[in-house]
């Protein structure tokens, strides 16, 4: 009954409802530092627009260095490409509230589809999103369609990150943490990552390299342990 209950269509939109109201509180309490500004100012500057990536790990802070960057860059929209999975509509809804449009699609089903809407949007000068380990892992270990998509429209891929100084961890595949409000925040952006477009395979560790930076410059920036 309860399991039914928590799966209903009403609750999952009051759930991610609350949830969103939690993050606008953390995101407004807390001191944040944005390292790597630079970093977005050139990379919008020469191409446009950016598809921007990180590890999956950092999702719940993502959506402020996303209105960041484009408030920086005065984007018209930006898009975040999320799984056709009930998981991923939840966080469709969340992040709606942070003024980011849903594009579904997965590895398994409707991956090519969700690849050819978010190159017409690059097109169109919208910045795009993508979690390259989203979104069931293994964690941190990039999947091709990042480089793929990078390859066929000649948009870099932008390495980003964030952490806060108070969170609790999950025991999930991602080691995620929910983030504390009254605290420090850090958002990186690395390098952009050009593509060649018949760079892809080559280009995939080097953007897995970019996402783990881009990590460990937020961690070092709050002094935590490296993860």
């Amino acid at each position: 009954m309860l399991r039914r209950l928590t799966r209903h269509p009403a609750f999952q939109a009051f759930a991610a409802h609350l949830v969103g109201l939690y993050l606008s509180l953390v995101y407004r309490t807390t001191r944040w530092r944005l390292i790597g500004g630079g970093e977005i100012d050139a990379a919008f500057a020469a191409h446009g627009t950016v598809i921007a990536a990180f590890w999956h790990e950092n999702l719940p802070l993502m959506p402020k260095l996303w209105r960041e960057g484009k408030a920086r860059a005065g984007i018209p929209s930006a898009h975040v490409l999320v799984s056709r999975h009930r998981d991923g509509r939840f966080i469709g809804t969340v992040v709606h509230r942070f003024e980011l449009t849903m594009v579904h699609a997965s590895s398994s089903r409707g991956g090519a589809a969700g690849l050819l809407s978010m190159a017409r949007l690059l097109r169109t000068r919208a910045m795009v999103v993508i979690t390259p380990d989203g979104p069931r892992g293994p964690r941190r270990q990039a999947a091709a369609g990042v480089a793929q998509l990078a390859a066929l429209t000649g948009k870099p891929v932008l390495p980003c990150a964030a952490r806060v100084s108070r969170a609790v961890g999950l025991r999930s595949w991602d080691r995620m943490e929910i983030p504390l409000p009254f605290g420090r925040g850090v958002l990186v952006a690395s390098p952009a990552i050009p593509v060649p477009r018949d760079g892809a395979e080559a280009a995939l560790p080097l953007i897995a390299a970019g996402l783990d930076a881009a990590c460990d410059a937020a961690d070092a920036a709050l002094g935590l342990a490296r993860r």
